[in-house]
């Protein structure tokens, strides 16, 4: 049966061709959620639990760096203060299963813009829908760089700030699995979630409800929200707030300069549209 015509579709149709994409992301999602499930020990050891060790390249690198200017830090101590254990059941069993769901979320990713364009795009020119490849790999780019931001950045920094916090000598720190997961997670999740602000920007602009001249009037506004996010996702120390706010203070005036753009593009067709009397 052909495909309905964008203008002939009523809104139920919307609805129901919403519901199919929807129900495409969900299975790509639920099958590699399910081969992150059969390969989890890997997926633990490997990559969720690797933040722990003190030979993880981050806590080298501010190890190393702390050295060379001769400051003591804790990034060179040899183990993290920290012990993991499961308090509940079914705590582990849950941490698998919600991990591998957010891994086959992280690694679907491309295929799951993939869907929501092809959604959106019958409403779109011609000339915008030849883009959708360029939009589709540039978006994907975005959020897998702010995924590896979230986790070699975010994730060691909040790891070895809260590890070390202490307010007496009798207190351990015996963290409960579904907290360090979810810690990971946030971490990882939002940063890359945040990096897609420049897509997020392109859109609003083309729809008209952001311009390059907000953008820069509201830039101070903007930097209070930006340490606001900072300070969400990563310890109440001004360091760690200041190394996350900087590549996102980066991405707003990026997402300026891609406003302008896209203005000036609009500009430009509504000149080649107007006729000379």
């Amino acid at each position: 049966m052909a495909k309905k015509d964008i203008n002939e579709m009523s809104f139920l149709d919307h609805l129901e061709d919403l519901r199919w994409h929807l129900i495409r992301i969900c299975i790509a999602v639920i099958l590699v959620a399910t081969l992150a499930f059969i390969f989890s020990r890997f997926v633990f050891n490997e990559i969720i639990f690797a933040p722990l060790e003190m030979s993880f390249p981050t806590y080298s690198f501010l190890c190393e760096t702390a050295k060379f200017i001769g400051v003591d830090t804790t990034f060179c101590a040899e183990k993290m203060p920290m012990i993991i254990q499961n308090r509940t059941m079914a705590g582990q069993f849950s941490a698998d299963i919600w991990t591998a769901i957010l891994g086959g979320f992280i690694i679907s990713f491309p295929y799951v813009i993939y869907q929501l364009w092809k959604f959106i795009s019958p409403g779109l020119h011609d000339n915008e829908r030849r883009h959708s490849r360029g939009f589709i790999i540039i978006s994907s780019l975005l959020f897998f760089i702010g995924v590896l931001f979230g986790y070699y950045i975010v994730t060691p920094l909040s790891l070895n700030f809260l590890a070390n916090y202490s307010i007496s000598e009798i207190v351990d720190n015996q963290i409960d699995i579904s907290s360090y997961i979810a810690l990971v997670r946030s971490s990882a999740l939002a940063s890359g979630l945040i990096f897609e602000l420049p897509i997020i920007i392109y859109f609003l602009t083309k729809i008209g409800l952001v311009t390059p001249e907000i953008l820069r009037k509201y830039r101070k506004y903007a930097l209070v929200i930006v340490l606001i996010l900072s300070a969400i996702i990563t310890p109440p120390d001004i360091a760690s707030q200041v190394i996350v706010a900087i590549p996102i203070l980066i991405l707003y005036q990026i997402s300026i300069y891609i406003s302008k753009i896209v203005v000036r593009n609009q500009k430009r067709k509504e000149k080649q549209h107007v006729k000379p009397s």
